[in-house]
């Protein structure tokens, strides 16, 4: 077991917060009148629960281990990250690029928008398949993420943690499948609370464990100035800051997950209003955990002898290559750097976002598949009643599919990079079609169609694919990385919709106004 400052009285506070989660979704089942209550809470959400709950699903553990893993990594200059999204997020909240046009339309998944705007059910169900398998699969390793955090935090061994995992799943699908989207906001609301005060907290007694001069100096002696600028940094550049701003956009604006929030808005307002103040949250769910990164990298670093995070030789100091080992130091520092009691917050913090971030996709991706697959291929209109149960049932599955997936199997590869191209499987694709699909009146089923079966090719992105069709060694020596597939591949989407859009218009006039 790792030496931690973990104790009973913190696994008293982590049990207790649990509990109350599964008491919320009985208390909110009650609520649950029609498909609308499930997915998307009636439309009621207003401005401040819309910011809390969006920011809280979004500022998941898996976000925080990412972010911590990229201050561990690469310094300061993983700082831009957080920047882009904010950036974004505030654009579009000025704007209401992309979301405020489908809050008007009064739409629940974004396929849905493919039928209504395009008229064709096959472009629907298509479309839905392809978010779904992408949105899953972006799943993947959502709990191997948290299997290693809490391995890190509590000392545990990785068999038990197998376990831990598997009953928290368990527990967001119990509240989850009873109270749909109303109990994914209220428990999104209550672990933003819970989460921040810990980790701004976890913040201050960093900086006064290890000192603000101590930390830059630091990250100056270990990464020189590729710690301080992510344009001269290694494996950066100015490509990747690019595909972050796009990602930025992707995230608030077309990923399913935070249309869900705009489509649960009151008003157009509100979700204008959301988006706004969103922006500093989205940026800050990068800041912070990248910065408790960095205090990990300088406190073990200073420990003055080479650890399992960095590699031992001639220069001791350089950090560890390996994914699995760097994404272990921000839990391990925890363990170490906190307090019991803070510790036991801290961790039912982390865990609270763990869970948020597991209710929503599970509730996304289900209610795709319910809504725009296995519901259009009906040959009658589902009732509300059975378009539910069908939910629950694709929500066990998901789960079921997760735990054999995420603990029981090894993937062997870089988080990020998976992440990454996992969903650039579905938004490639889709962001041409909401792009062109909203804005511009000629486009065409044809294209769409286009844009979906060219943005799968950003597959390719995926380490083991590129082994199996021999492009590995291709793409090293060119120097090609999986943002640069990304990239690529939603452009070439955005071109080929154009032209078959022209080439192959479609026959029925458009008269709605999408704008």
């Amino acid at each position: 077991m790792l030496e931690t400052n973990f104790s009973n009285i913190d696994w008293f506070i982590v049990v207790a917060y649990l509990a109350g989660t599964v008491v919320i979704g009985l208390w909110v089942n009650r609520y649950i009148k029609g498909m609308g209550d499930f997915l998307v809470a009636g439309r009621s959400l207003r401005t401040r629960l819309g910011i809390a709950t969006m920011i809280g699903s979004e500022l998941g553990l898996v976000t925080a281990m990412f972010a911590a893993q990229k201050g561990f990594t690469t310094g300061f200059s993983a700082f831009h990250i957080g920047l882009m999204a904010g950036i974004a997020t505030l654009i579009v909240g000025v704007t209401g690029f992309i979301v405020v046009p489908l809050r008007r339309m009064g739409i629940m998944t974004i396929p849905e928008f493919y039928e209504k705007r395009f008229r064709s059910r096959s472009l629907r169900i298509v479309g839905g398949f392809i978010l779904a398998a992408a949105g899953i699969l972006n799943m993947g390793l959502f709990l191997k993420a948290g299997a290693v955090f809490v391995s890190g935090i509590t000392g545990i061994d990785d068999d038990a943690v197998k376990w831990v995992m598997t009953v928290m799943i368990v527990l967001v699908l119990f509240y989850t499948c009873l109270g749909g989207m109303v109990s994914v906001i209220i428990t999104d609301y209550i672990q933003f609370v819970v989460l921040s005060f810990g980790l701004l907290l976890t913040c201050v007694i960093a900086v006064q464990k290890i000192g603000w001069s101590k930390l830059v100096d630091g990250v100056e002696r270990i990464y020189s100035d590729q710690g301080f600028n992510p344009l001269v940094a290694e494996g950066v550049g100015g490509s990747y800051v690019s595909y972050m701003f796009f990602l930025g956009v992707i995230s608030c604006a077309v990923w399913q997950t935070a249309v869900m929030r705009a489509c649960a808005a009151e008003s157009v307002a509100v979700v204008k209003k959301m988006y706004l103040w969103s922006s500093l949250g989205f940026m800050i769910r990068f800041l912070i955990p990248q910065f408790i990164g960095i205090c990990a990298l300088v406190y073990f670093y200073d420990m003055g002898a080479p650890g399992p995070f960095f590699e031992s030789g001639f220069l001791w100091g350089q950090v560890s290559n390996d994914p699995d080992v760097t994404m272990k130091a921000m839990p391990i520092f925890l363990g170490k750097l906190l307090p019991v009691g803070l510790l036991g917050i801290v961790a039912a913090g982390m865990i609270a976002a763990f869970m948020s971030t597991h209710d929503t996709y599970l509730l996304c991706w289900s209610s795709v598949l319910t809504e725009d697959v296995v519901n259009p291929l009906a040959s009658k209109k589902m009732s509300q009643r059975a378009r539910i149960v069908l939910t629950r049932t694709f929500l066990v599955m998901i789960a079921v599919f997760l735990v054999i997936w995420g603990l029981w199997y090894d993937l062997g590869q870089d988080l990020w990079d998976y992440m990454a191209v996992s969903g650039s499987i579905y938004f490639t694709g889709a962001f041409a079609i909401l792009l062109l699909g909203l804005y511009w009146k000629l486009a065409s089923t044809a294209g769409a169609f286009s844009a979906l079966f060219i943005g799968t090719l950003a597959v390719i992105g995926l380490k083991p694919v590129q082994a199996a069709f021999g492009m590995d060694e291709f793409f090293k020596e060119k120097g090609i990385e999986s943002h640069h597939i990304g990239l690529t591949v939603s452009f070439i989407a955005i071109i080929a919709m154009m032209v078959m859009s022209v080439v192959v218009p479609d026959q029925k006039e458009r008269t709605e106004n999408f704008n």
